[in-house]
Formats: structure tokens, C-alpha cells, sequence
């Protein structure tokens, strides 16, 4: 008798422990790559399969962003927060915003005031010339809302391994835009360094996939991590993209993020580098 109330106390803890672990969507895709040769390193899942970009579109939009003038550097312009907008991102999306502090937050709105500055036909340009996924940025059939969510659950779509081939070209000069614009794009992109030597900087990114009647399917979120690491002469590029099979609290982008930094260095070792 002893024996089995031992065995279902740590029972007990033992599932305890495993119920406290944080959530984890299912990977979907995983795809590394060096930005140097452009060679495919690692490349496990659907990574053809094209999604909506989510927040992972605003390394893009700052590109387009400082490339046309409209961002100018790392802290301006500060745009104001307006009664209306987007808010759903808390406190920091409530105060006046500058680029960095931008893609930090993911704020929405700040995105939808570069949108509506550069117009449908400019980001159409800019998507073609980046070969970014679909280029269509005409939003969600017959709503006329293209510049306010085109790249959020509608219309622009994307695959991980042409998010890997964006962000080669964006970090390596390759893309149609200024130096300057490419410098001041990767500078906002938010960076840390992990075990092992490695400085990894990307975005994550979070949407609902539709249902067939067009309603969001809140059980089975998308999250993104998207962008490049690197270690003295190697840099590497990678998208990771998750989905989840239940409604989670927490954003799949922040979780995909804590997923793919956790395992970095055995993706690493198994990217050869």
C-alpha cells in the first residue's frame, strides 16, 4: 500500500509539472538556410505551404517604409495614437509610437499609417519587386479594407521558404531598395544573444486562419518566428511556423519564438554550422 501511495504522489507531480509546461502549437515548418550561399541547410515540413504573414509582413513594410521616405530612422517619425485605432496590444499600443518601439510592440496601427501612405499600388510594387509570397494586397474580397489588414488573415500570403529568401535578399543588399533603407530595416528588428555565440534577430507573427463562412478559427492560430542568426562569419536565415490544435491564451508567434531560441542550437548543429 505504501508502494502505491508513493507511486501516485510523484504520479501526481510528475503531471503537474508536465500541465504547468507552456503551451506549444504544432511545428508545421521549420527551414534554415545560409545567407551567404542561399543553400537549404534544414527544411522539415509543408514549407511550400503559403499562410498569412501576420506581423512577420513589418520587416517587409519597413523596408517599403524607409525605402520610400516615409520612415526615416530608428526613432521617427512618432506618430500619434488616435481614439479609433487598433488597441488591443495593451498600454504600448496606446502612446505615440516611433519605428523601433513600432516593431517592438507590433503595433497595428503604425503599420496601417505606413499602408496608407505608400497606397495599394505602391506595396503592390514593392511586394512584386521582394518577391514576397503573393504580392496581393487587395484585402478581403469586396470589404475595400486592403491597407488596413491585407497581411493579417486575407489576401497577402507566404510560405517559410519564401520568407527565408526575403530575408536573404533584405540582409545581404540584394533587395531593390536604398543601403540605407536595408541598414535602418535590419537595425528595428528586435536582437539577443543566446548560448552557444549565437545573435539571433527576427519577429514573430500571430493570425487566425479562416473558416469556409470566412469567420476566424480561434482554435487553430498561426504563430511565426522569421528571421537570421548569427555567428562570427556564418549568418543564417530561418522561418519557423506553428499552428495550434486548441484555443491557447498566449500568442503562437511569442510561442514559436520561445520554441525555435530553445532549440537554436541543435538546429544549428543539424544545419552543420
Amino acid at each position: 500500500m505504501t508502494d502505491l501511495r508513493t507511486f501516485a504522489v510523484a504520479l501526481g507531480a510528475v503531471l503537474t509539472a508536465l500541465c504547468a509546461l507552456p503551451a506549444r502549437a504544432a511545428v508545421v515548418c521549420t527551414v534554415i538556410a545560409d545567407a551567404h550561399t542561399g543553400s537549404v541547410l534544414v527544411n522539415e515540413g509543408r514549407c511550400e505551404d503559403r499562410v498569412t504573414p501576420a506581423s512577420t509582413f513589418k520587416i517587409a513594410l519597413a523596408a517599403m517604409g524607409y525605402d520610400s521616405g516615409f520612415l526615416r530612422d530608428a526613432g521617427n517619425p512618432v506618430l500619434p495614437f488616435r481614439p479609433g485605432y487598433p488597441d488591443w496590444g495593451g498600454d504600448a499600443w496606446r502612446r505615440p509610437t516611433a519605428p523601433a518601439a513600432w516593431m517592438r510592440h507590433s503595433v497595428v496601427w503604425y503599420s496601417q499609417q505606413i499602408t496608407r501612405e505608400l497606397g495599394v499600388e505602391k506595396l503592390r510594387g514593392y511586394g512584386r519587386s521582394f518577391a514576397y509570397g503573393n504580392a496581393d494586397f487587395s484585402g478581403d474580397a469586396g470589404k475595400n479594407n486592403a491597407l488596413e489588414r491585407a497581411w493579417i488573415s486575407s489576401s497577402l500570403t507566404i510560405s517559410p521558404v519564401e520568407q527565408t529568401v526575403f530575408l536573404r535578399r533584405l540582409i545581404t543588399g540584394q533587395l531593390p531598395i536604398s543601403r540605407d533603407a536595408t541598414a535602418r530595416t535590419m537595425a528595428i528588428v528586435e536582437s539577443s544573444e543566446i548560448s552557444d555565440g549565437w545573435r539571433i534577430s527576427g519577429k514573430t507573427g500571430s493570425a487566425y486562419p479562416r473558416k469556409a463562412d470566412g469567420t476566424f478559427d480561434r482554435a487553430r492560430m498561426w504563430g511565426w518566428y522569421v528571421g537570421w542568426a548569427s555567428k562570427g562569419d556564418v549568418t543564417l536565415v530561418f522561418a519557423r511556423l506553428a499552428q495550434d490544435d486548441k484555443r491557447e491564451k498566449r500568442s503562437a508567434g511569442l510561442r514559436a519564438r520561445e520554441a525555435l531560441l530553445a532549440q537554436w542550437s541543435a538546429l544549428a548543429m543539424r544545419a552543420g554550422r
